[in-house]
């Protein structure tokens, strides 16, 4: 489930009219398949169709774009654009990168800006950063375009110059094809901030529709939400990932390897992840205001448990959440159970206080699964080639580096083998020998 519009399924007379006015743009006319569009996005909206009208927006969205890249990629030479954007505390700076007179990418970035904080002061700040970093190797151009100036811009491109010992122009003011590039990354910054505003709005709303939904007396800051992953057992991960009133903070998302217990023992597996979780925490801590679990009610118990224990002469205790799925177990049809009554109950499935919960508990789900399956291709590939004598360590890291992994190193040939450094002949031919037996 997501929050944004999805594209569903069409008939085949609305597919034959799609492939048609694709063809008339890639012919070069653009400009009377937007104007269709526009009519049928007109029409849509008048018979009250209003996701088919969301549908032709967006493509005549997409085209527009498409249509103002195709237009700023006649000129020829190698530069770099940065269009900037600031609102309502939201920062962009979108880069696009022109070589031979064709934009070869692009990228946005978003600040932090603090409080009382000039943007001149940011943008120098940033340009410095991204133009001086020694451990990313980049191809700088001679030219530089800014959408937004300011007083020390020539300070910056004398330091520039002298730390590049090339010579840099930085302009922000451009006639031609330059002045289109400009209009481009300008509004790709804006359309950006205008994409994260909205997103804030609608976060913060799902929070408020969530603090009612459960009765909360007071905002809800921060909620984390637990869950466990393996296969069969193996390799099991735990996952902690962290929402604010903007929706996921990843900076504060954390894995637990979870060792010491029956393979396959969830219950376990969520009480260690829990008590490695709050084994410090005291009252100045962050301490959530709401722990979601994704499990029943018997992982829910045993996380209560821990709770009740580490939280013990704490005022400012989490309230915990146990996302049960239904029979089905289609989304929509979850049980929510709360910890301390085991009260469950259920929330609309087009409710977005529901959403948010389900956003949190799919983000902890991915979250879990990725640390998971890199934990069990590593134990893979290193028990692999552990069991073949005189493989330690370091000839492991070089057969797996220098071959690109546990896969090629199974079919690489004896030849290929013995060229890894380290690896002799008879090592590459005993290390063949094992990996095909």
């Amino acid at each position: 489930r997501c929050s944004a519009p999805c594209v569903g399924k069409v008939s085949d007379e609305e597919y034959l009219e799609q492939v048609k006015l694709a063809t008339l743009f890639l012919k070069g006319k653009d400009q009377q398949v937007l104007s269709a569009l526009v009519k049928k996005m007109e029409q849509a909206a008048e018979s009250m169709a209003y996701e088919q009208a969301a549908r032709y927006r967006d493509q005549i969205m997409a085209l527009r774009r498409v249509a103002e890249q195709q237009e700023v990629s006649s000129s020829h030479g190698d530069l770099d654009v940065i269009g900037v954007n600031y609102a309502s505390g939201v920062a962009c700076f979108h880069l696009l990168f022109i070589r031979e007179g064709k934009i070869f990418g692009s990228r946005s970035y978003y600040p932090s800006v603090p409080a009382q904080t000039e943007m001149a002061e940011v943008l120098r700040a940033f340009m410095l950063q991204f133009y001086l970093n020694v451990d990313i190797q980049r191809t700088i151009p001679r030219e530089i375009l800014l959408s937004d100036g300011y007083e020390e811009l020539e300070e910056l491109e004398q330091v520039l110059m002298e730390a590049l010992n090339k010579k840099v122009a930085i302009r922000t003011r451009v006639r031609g094809d330059r002045a289109g590039y400009l209009r481009l990354a300008k509004t790709n910054a804006t359309n950006a901030v205008n994409t994260k505003l909205a997103h804030r709005n609608t976060v913060e709303q799902r929070f408020l529709l969530l603090e009612e939904a459960l009765e909360q007396s007071t905002p809800i800051k921060r909620m984390e939400c637990f869950d466990i992953s393996h296969t069969m057992g193996e390799s099991t991960v735990a996952s902690c990932v962290v929402f604010n009133r903007e929706g996921p903070d990843k900076s504060e998302y954390r894995r637990y390897n979870i060792k010491g217990i029956t393979p396959g023992d969830d219950y376990a597996a969520m009480k260690q992840a829990l008590t490695r979780r709050f084994d410090k925490v005291n009252a100045q801590g962050k301490i959530p205001d709401i722990v979601f679990i994704d499990g029943g009610l018997g992982q829910l118990r045993m996380a209560q448990e821990v709770v009740n224990e580490k939280f013990v002469g704490i005022e400012a205790v989490p309230t915990l959440i146990g996302v049960a799925k239904g029979e089905s177990r289609k989304p929509g049809l979850e049980t929510l159970i709360f910890g301390d009554t085991e009260e469950s109950f259920s929330l609309p499935d087009d409710s977005p206080a529901l959403h948010l919960i389900q956003h949190i508990r799919d983000e902890s789900h991915r979250f879990a699964i990725t640390g998971h399956r890199n934990k069990r291709q590593k134990t893979r590939n290193t028990s692999s080639l552990e069991s073949i004598p005189g493989i330690g360590p370091k000839r492991r890291k070089a057969l797996l580096q220098y071959l690109g992994g546990l896969q090629q190193v199974k079919g690489a040939s004896v030849a290929e083998l013995a060229k890894v450094p380290g690896i002799s002949p008879e090592m590459a031919q005993t290390i063949h020998d094992a990996l095909r037996g």
